[in-house]
């Protein structure tokens, strides 16, 4: 299947109008079935087409989920959670039609133990939201995936972003989560104890599940104290190979960046153009160190010195927040920035993860491929933990183009895959992924299937994304 074949697949339309008028009955103006509505969540920010809803629930507590699962579960009706829409690979695509759950009004921060450093949210509630809560604790959650994704959906996905190579994943940060599952018997995966050895890790189970397994109610987050110091930078680099070796040195010396990410020159250029800067238009690096105020001044010094030894450039770095707030919006911009460089192009966002040795061989053998096929691809990573990113700009009116660049997405899904690597680092699997998990996980599927259907015979919960349930 490629990215442009995303098919429907059965719709129970004598169960989804039974429970659309129970819904509505018992939600009032918080049960929606306008068409635009509707629309808005099915949207992706790729070229995926759009599969729209039946109906739009806005929830406001873990009790009125549970009577919507309940009723979809009796009408057998899909149920797709939905948080803030930034996914990239159809996850809240309705292939199926049924009840799109939009989380935005379970938005409370739960509870907040300072002396734990930990807090328990909704899954309504977004990232940003959160740290701005947060901020008189003196403490902060550091996933920061670039969109304020909702806490909810990153949990769902498996999140990550631009801190990870310090503070991990949402695999690491997620201390345990309360979920409705198919049934509508809402279950908690684990207490709030640093440690446990009691049982299955049922938490670990729900993150990155995309929805398939259950409706997220409420997540219990480890949280970081904010650092004393932040000290941040950019240095050019005459190729992006150049660029990597100096990842690979400064992971290997354990110095503790907290962000290093690789942009290529065409997206420098991008983002010069976008953002209005005037860094040089090559390859770069965007680094950031968090620490005491002597500690960042010295793993900035440490890395001036690592990137001299792989001929880098000149690393002009600062602890001006304003300065760094304006660097990092560069960054996090590179999406749209990018799409500048073909005006009314859309774009196919794919991410693979391969081992921080292999990075440069990597992204080196995927440039010649963009290089030989005549596409528009800026490349931009989370270079500290392998993870890059590649955004093929193409006509999607275009049969020829379309293909051509599925046809490189499936070159770099085996290319990562072939270097021990995986298909996504971060964007989940979801309906545009789902040709190369068979390839990464192989028998892992069908255990993946078996865990699908014990807890979700009736395939209610976000289906058609990770895998076929039937096969």
């Amino acid at each position: 299947m490629g990215l442009s074949d995303v098919e429907a697949g059965f719709r129970n339309e004598a169960g989804i109008q039974t429970v659309v008028a129970v819904l509505r009955q018992r939600l009032g103006e918080r049960l929606q079935t306008g068409e635009a509505l509707r629309a808005q969540h099915a949207h992706t920010t790729t070229y995926i087409p759009a599969q729209l809803p039946d109906a739009v629930a806005f929830p406001q507590s873990a009790e009125e989920i549970r009577l919507i699962v309940r009723a979809c579960a009796d009408h057998q009706v899909p149920i797709i959670p939905f948080g803030a829409g930034t996914s990239l690979e159809g996850h809240v695509n309705a292939p199926h039609g049924g009840i799109s759950l939009d989380m935005a009004q379970m938005n409370r921060v739960l509870e907040v133990n300072p002396e734990d450093l930990d807090c328990t949210v909704e899954p309504g509630v977004t990232r940003e939201q959160l740290n701005t809560d947060l901020r008189d604790t003196g403490l902060f959650f550091p996933i920061d995936p670039g969109a304020n994704a909702s806490i909810g959906g990153m949990t769902a996905t498996r999140a990550s972003g631009t801190n990870a190579v310090r503070y991990g994943t949402m695999r690491d940060n997620v201390m345990a989560v309360t979920a409705v599952t198919a049934t509508g018997e809402e279950i908690r995966t684990a207490r709030r104890a640093r440690k446990s050895s009691a049982g299955y890790d049922l938490t670990r189970l729900f993150v990155g599940s995309e929805g398939t397994l259950g409706v997220l109610t409420s997540i219990t987050l480890r949280l970081q104290g904010i650092p004393q110091a932040i000290s941040g930078g950019v240095c050019p680099f005459p190729s992006v190979e150049a660029a990597c070796n100096a990842v690979i040195m400064t992971i290997q010396m354990g110095i503790p960046v907290a962000r290093i990410e690789l942009l290529d020159a065409l997206q420098m250029k991008a983002c010069n153009a976008y953002s209005k800067l005037d860094y040089p238009e090559s390859p770069a690096l965007f680094l950031e160190f968090h620490g005491t105020e002597a500690g960042v001044a010295e793993q900035a010094e440490l890395f001036g010195e690592i990137a001299a030894e792989c001929d880098g450039g000149e690393f002009q770095w600062t602890t001006e927040p304003e300065r760094r707030t304006q660097l990092w919006k560069a960054r996090h911009n590179a999406y749209w920035a990018a799409l500048q460089l073909r005006p009314g192009a859309k774009g196919i966002s794919t991410d693979v993860c391969v081992p921080i040795s292999r990075l440069a061989e990597c992204v080196v053998a995927t440039q010649d491929d963009i290089a030989a096929n005549g596409l528009i691809a800026p490349i931009v990573g989370h270079a500290g933990d392998g993870n890059f990113h590649v955004l093929v700009l193409i006509d999607t009116d275009e049969p020829a183009e379309i293909a051509a660049a599925e046809g490189f997405v499936e070159r770099l899904n085996a290319r990562a895959l072939d270097m021990d690597g995986t298909c996504t680092g971060e964007h989940g699997i979801g309906q545009g992924k789902r040709p190369y998990l068979n390839l990464e996980m192989g028998e892992g599927v069908a255990m993946m299937r078996q865990i699908k259907q014990a807890l979700d015979p009736d395939n209610i919960m976000n289906p058609g994304k990770v895998f076929s349930f039937d096969r």
